[in-house]
């Protein structure tokens, strides 16, 4: 029994606690929602602050805006205003002076109304002058029939009659002269035919001498160019075959010598072994030996492109080696080799406005002075010495001929050969091309624009184009269009009256007006 009461008592305890427990889980839990409940009220609170806060900082912020952007249109429209106003002031200014200028024409108007009027009276006054003359003249030929005893249409056959012999007389005149220019008519078409190939053609040329100049970096590199008892300077002349000359010319030497291949040779190989700096006589032998390697490359190359810029193919090598070689040769200041091809170029114009063989003119224009590449090794006249090469590499008999006929060693027998001569002579003959040449073409020039300048009215004159064409510039309030023709014809013939020239020579007037206005 005992222990069933205790089991109902530990049973009841146990009740008891459990729901001791319950009562105070839901009481936490009451406590717990009141505290949750209080927080969320707090930052309700704090939030309504902070939104309240918010608000009337946008308010303070848009009343300035506002403000901000009223001031700035009160601004604007002044601004508008001030502009308004100055555009305002420029439209009675431009109506003022729209007003001065309508009363000008309102002048001008009348002027010209009492100008037509005095016109319709002078008019007037004319048509009764040329009846009273038209009557004049018929009294006059009434009385020159009554005087002469002729009637009018025998006079007119009398005058004809006169004038018929007159023109005879002019005719007979005029057909002696045009029998004298049908005779000078074959000279003046191969000048003509020689001043456009010469105006077709124009090349450059490098004037060189039998002496060259090797800068050195300072006086003390001619000691080592000597050498020890001179053995530097006998070795590179013996390697060489030049004189060099060291003298007191400051940081130069000169190279002395005919050959000018040579020259170049020891020109380069100078230049390389003071750059090198080691100068000895096993030294010197070794570059120089290189030197002619090097140089029969680049003159093989100048007479490869020198065909190849005349367009002449299937040439010899060695003869394009001995054109190469005219690269180093000059003749009065002329290099030969750019001297051949211009050769080559005016003999191919030539023949191309005659009708013949340009390709073989080409050809024997190249070749002319192929004799120069050796002619201080071998005795004679270049052009035959060239004429005996071209003949020994198989040039054809034409070119040969061409060759040999050019100074006439051997008189030109065919059109190839006197058109080769007559191109070496222009070549050398050209404005500037050698040096006793260039004082006469500039003296020419000066003649030119000189004589223009002799005109009244003439401000500038400029001499163009190597002598064929002369520019004047004229005073347009000195000189009319009428008279600036007028001119030109006056310069052409005192041109032709006190100048040497070859081809023609064109003149033109240019008179320049200019029209000035400011805008206000």
């Amino acid at each position: 029994m005992n222990f069933v009461y205790g089991l109902i008592i530990g049973i009841l305890c146990l009740c008891a606690g459990m729901a001791i427990g319950i009562i105070i889980g839901k009481r936490g839990v009451k406590d717990d929602l009141e505290k949750r409940r209080q927080e969320a009220e707090l930052i309700i609170a704090k939030a309504k602050e902070e939104a309240e806060r918010i608000k009337k900082d946008a308010l303070v912020h848009g009343k300035e805006e506002a403000y901000r952007l009223r001031k700035e249109s009160e601004e604007e429209i002044r601004e508008k205003k001030r502009e308004i106003n100055s555009l305002e002031r420029r439209l009675q200014q431009k109506e003022a002076q729209l007003d001065k200028k309508q009363e000008l024409i309102d002048k001008k108007e009348i002027e010209i109304l009492e100008k037509e009027t005095e016109i319709k009276a002078t008019e007037a006054k004319l048509l009764k002058r040329e009846k009273e003359i038209e009557q004049i003249r018929e009294e006059e030929k009434a009385q020159l029939e009554k005087i002469s005893n002729m009637t009018q249409q025998e006079a007119k056959e009398h005058l004809l009659k006169l004038v018929e012999a007159d023109i005879r007389q002019d005719a007979a005149r005029l057909l002696k002269k045009v029998e004298s220019e049908t005779k000078e008519q074959a000279e003046k078409k191969a000048r003509e035919i020689i001043s456009l190939a010469i105006s077709r053609y124009a090349g450059d040329f490098v004037a060189e001498r039998t002496v060259s100049v090797v800068a050195l970096p300072s006086d003390e590199m001619k000691g080592r160019i000597i050498g020890r008892e001179g053995r530097n300077i006998r070795a590179l002349e013996a390697a060489t075959g030049v004189d060099l000359i060291i003298d007191d010319t400051p940081e130069a030497v000169l190279l002395s010598g005919f050959n000018p291949i040579r020259r170049e040779v020891a020109r380069i190989a100078l230049e390389r072994l003071v750059a090198d700096g080691r100068i000895h006589p096993a030294r010197i032998e070794e570059v120089v030996q290189k030197v002619e390697k090097e140089l029969d490359v680049t003159i093989r190359e100048a007479g490869e492109q020198a065909t190849f810029d005349v367009g002449v193919y299937g040439i010899h090598p060695e003869l394009v080696k001995l054109l190469g070689k005219l690269k180093y040769r000059t003749s009065f200041a002329q290099n030969v080799l750019q001297h051949s091809v211009e050769v080559a170029f005016l003999a191919g114009i030539m023949a191309a406005e005659l009708g013949l063989d340009e390709k073989k003119a080409k050809r024997a224009g190249l070749l002319h002075d192929i004799g120069k590449a050796v002619d201080h090794e071998i005795e004679g006249p270049h052009a035959i010495i060239g004429a005996d090469i071209a003949r020994k590499y198989g040039e054809s008999e034409d070119v040969i001929h061409a060759i040999a006929a050019h100074h006439e060693d051997v008189k030109p027998e065919t059109e190839i050969a006197v058109l080769v001569q007559a191109a070496d002579a222009l070549s050398g003959a050209r404005p500037g091309a050698r040096k006793e040449m260039l004082e006469t073409y500039v003296k020419r020039l000066q003649d030119l624009e000189n004589i223009a300048k002799s005109f009244p009215g003439v401000q500038k004159s400029y001499a163009i184009q190597a002598g064929r064409e002369i520019r004047i510039l004229v005073e347009s309030t000195k000189v009319s269009d009428e008279e600036a023709l007028l001119l030109s014809r006056e310069v052409a013939k005192k041109i032709e009256s006190e100048l040497s020239y070859p081809g023609q020579i064109k003149v033109t007037v240019i008179r320049e007006t200019r029209a000035v206005e400011y805008a206000k």
